[in-house]
């Protein structure tokens, strides 16, 4: 079992940027794949961000490729995603999930799920 809290979300103006938290429970966090996703009113749940158990291999969605960053510390049981360059469409609840088999961009291939942390981004 697996808990997940994110934490770091907030308001913040076109242009700016937002560091993203989750902090696991647990002691096998280190034997998980690591997952960012958002959602948007209105929208469905989409990938932004994974990374591997190790923090080895990383992947992004193409809307975020080059402005977010997905990293993870074992030693503390937490994984980040840095956000820079935010746009007003980067607005969502974004979640945290954890997968025991991969890190790859479908929800389904996540085991484990945070309660999310609100990001706005004003224009």
């Amino acid at each position: 079992q697996v808990q997940l809290v994110e934490s770091g979300g907030g308001l913040v103006q076109a242009g700016g940027s937002l560091i993203l938290s989750c902090a696991a429970s647990g002691r096998t966090f280190s034997s998980y794949a690591m997952g960012w996703f958002r959602q948007a009113p209105g929208k469905e749940r989409e990938f932004v961000a994974a990374i591997t158990w190790n923090g080895g291999s990383t992947s992004y969605a193409d809307s975020v490729k080059g402005r977010f960053t997905i990293s993870r510390d074992n030693a503390k049981n937490t994984v980040y995603l840095q956000m820079n360059s935010l746009k007003p469409e980067d607005t969502a609840v974004y979640y945290c999930a954890a997968s025991y088999l991969s890190h790859g961009a479908r929800s389904l291939e996540y085991d484990y799920w945070g309660q999310g942390t609100q990001v706005t981004v004003s224009s």
